[in-house]
């Protein structure tokens, strides 16, 4: 059981640590890549009861740390030159502000809306069929990035993230790997 338990860690070691940040940022220099990027630090879970998406007032959203976690993770596109063609944001206010600050232009694209309350659940099979069709008809040259939830990313994905996290995949969803902006 003990030497199962090292191998079981080993191998996640070796999964994290496959291609390093630098490798990442060459991958993204070349072009052609799909980035998912959760929104930045907002504390809390979920939003409100009276929740409104037309009302930034409503929602959970970022705080000051968030703010400059956004702000820096452009700096990284922008330090690396790393090309964007389009930036796809929620239409949550916290991922419209991360996209903001970090990007400043994006689109809204509501495939890339939060399902993780009750109120939305039913949206999820939908929604990510509608981002998979998205995704099968591009065919840029440059980065297109999606700025979005925990639980869209995971049933994308099936992986976790944190806040402020890029996710890299290629055409076909394979991760290349992942930038930790906290």
């Amino acid at each position: 059981m003990k030497k199962l338990l090292i191998i079981f860690f080993i191998n996640i070691f070796a999964l994290n640590s496959a291609y390093s940040e630098e490798e990442v940022i060459t991958s993204l220099k070349e072009g052609g890549k799909i980035i998912f990027i959760r929104h930045a630090l907002a504390p809390g879970n979920g939003d409100p009861e009276n929740f409104d998406l037309n009302d930034c007032s409503t929602q959970r959203n970022l705080n000051q740390r968030g703010i400059e976690q956004s702000k820096f993770i452009g700096n990284i596109f922008n330090k690396n030159q790393i090309k964007i063609e389009n930036v796809y944001s929620s239409e949550w206010c916290r991922c419209i502000d991360t996209a903001k600050f970090a990007f400043k232009n994006y689109q809204t694209f509501s495939a890339l809306n939060s399902f993780y309350d009750i109120r939305f659940e039913a949206n999820e099979e939908r929604q990510i069929t509608q981002l998979k069709e998205f995704i099968n008809q591009w065919n840029g040259k440059e980065n297109i990035i999606f700025v979005t939830h925990f639980v869209v990313i995971s049933s994308m994905l099936n992986i976790g993230t944190s806040s402020g996290e890029i996710v890299i995949t290629d055409k076909n969803l394979n991760i290349i790997g992942s930038i930790d902006t906290l």
